[in-house]
């Protein structure tokens, strides 16, 4: 049987700053959010699916939620423990520290889910927990009655085998929202996902990067701001923002230093092409509220009238493939396109997330160097690799430096 576990470190009745964090990525990209956390500086990082846990403290949560680009969210990590019963699932969770961070007046509810456990009515099991946590207040703060108009905690339970994984969500709303997308094109790609495809690439803030079909620039957006070192979630708030168990100078600390780790006067070579007049409407909208609009070029132009004039550089896209174009025939014409355009190009990497898996019989440069499997929106994709030669050094005698 599973001992109970919790990921708040308790000692005379107080909470000591050493905590478990979850962070929760799309299938596919749980990797990435390792790589990015390690580039943080954390270690002991475990993996599971959708699922990245390391240790921190409760002052790498504001640092954790403003830096992380492909995770979805950041939980607090409460506890864990076997429960084959409601009782069980009752008991052990009053006895977790739930004093230690919802405060009096906190205002606080239960989301759940549950897989294969015996438990498997998610109504019940939030309405349980809901039930132990109120209890477990009520003794510590020796009331009868909430008023619950203090900070918000979302708390979550999730069955999984018989296993309870209690968390507390510090993010509120998705990670994937920046605050920059006010105007979305058609099929729009998560910024979570989007940048995570550009973090697979060989693309870096030296090289040229193009989306000839850009949709509402979120690939390209997501790009400039890693190009400049820019925190993504620099201008929006978190649900963590007001608990008390954080101290506010942790999150002045964190916005100050990303303030300061961004990079305004690098030059980067980054062009966005669309069809629709609107996408790129809305792109440059976005760009704008990005901050990145100096940094982007974008301009209407069907990929079938794409010219490249350049030996090395990098495509990111994700074409329409079904769901924004009906036309089996007009889907077919921008592969080709896409084929006759880099068949010759062996300097540019090629990277393409599509749903149809026929690309590759289209675009014959050569077979794919990779295919990951990842989801948008639900829906199963491929992220197609295709690896071009690398660019020469910059110091080479006798050899262009134009990347």
């Amino acid at each position: 049987m599973l001992a109970g576990k919790t990921g708040l470190r308790k000692k005379n009745n107080r909470m000591i700053n050493e905590v478990t964090l979850i962070a929760t990525a799309t299938f596919g990209l749980e990797m990435v959010v390792k790589s990015e956390l390690k580039a943080l500086g954390f270690e002991n990082i475990k993996m599971s699916d959708g699922i990245v846990e390391f240790e921190a403290t409760l002052a790498d949560i504001p640092r954790v939620n403003l830096w992380l680009r492909s995770a979805d969210r950041v939980f607090l990590k409460i506890g864990e423990f076997k429960a084959l019963t409601f009782d069980e699932l009752f008991e052990q969770t009053k006895a977790l520290p739930w004093e230690s961070l919802i405060t009096e007046d906190g205002k606080f509810t239960v989301k759940g889910k549950s897989v294969k456990s015996t438990l498997g009515s998610v109504s019940a099991c939030q309405a349980i927990v809901k039930k132990a946590v109120v209890e477990k207040l009520k003794e510590e703060y020796h009331v009868e009655w909430f008023k619950e108009t203090g900070p918000e905690f979302t708390i979550q339970v999730s069955m999984l085998k018989d296993v309870a994984l209690l968390t507390v969500d510090t993010s509120g709303a998705g990670l994937h929202r920046r605050g920059y997308r006010g105007q979305f094109g058609e099929a729009p790609l998560k910024e979570t996902l989007a940048a995570a495809l550009v973090l697979l690439s060989f693309w870096n803030k030296d090289r040229l990067l193009i989306d000839p079909m850009c949709g509402s620039g979120t690939i390209l957006i997501e790009a400039a701001m890693i190009g400049r070192n820019m925190a993504p979630g620099l201008k929006r708030e978190f649900a963590s923002e007001r608990w008390p168990a954080i101290d506010k100078k942790a999150w002045e600390k964190a916005r100050y230093s990303a303030q300061v780790a961004m990079e305004p006067d690098r030059k980067l070579q980054i062009f966005g092409y669309d069809l629709d007049e609107k996408s790129i409407q809305a792109c440059r909208i976005n760009a704008v509220n990005a901050g990145v609009d100096d940094d982007i070029v974008f301009e209407r132009k069907d990929v079938k009238d794409l010219w490249i004039d350049k030996q090395y550089g990098i495509i990111i896209s994700n074409p329409p493939y079904g769901i924004r174009i009906s036309q089996f025939s007009e889907i077919n014409e921008i592969y080709i396109s896409l084929h006759k355009t880099f068949k010759k190009k062996k300097g540019w990497s090629i990277y393409i997330l599509t749903a149809d898996e026929m690309f590759p019989n289209y675009f014959k440069r050569a077979q794919p160097d990779r295919v990951r499997k990842l989801f948008n929106g639900g829906i199963k994709v491929n992220y197609y690799q295709y690896y071009g030669e690398r660019p020469p050094l910059p110091d080479t005698p006798g050899v262009p430096t134009e990347l």
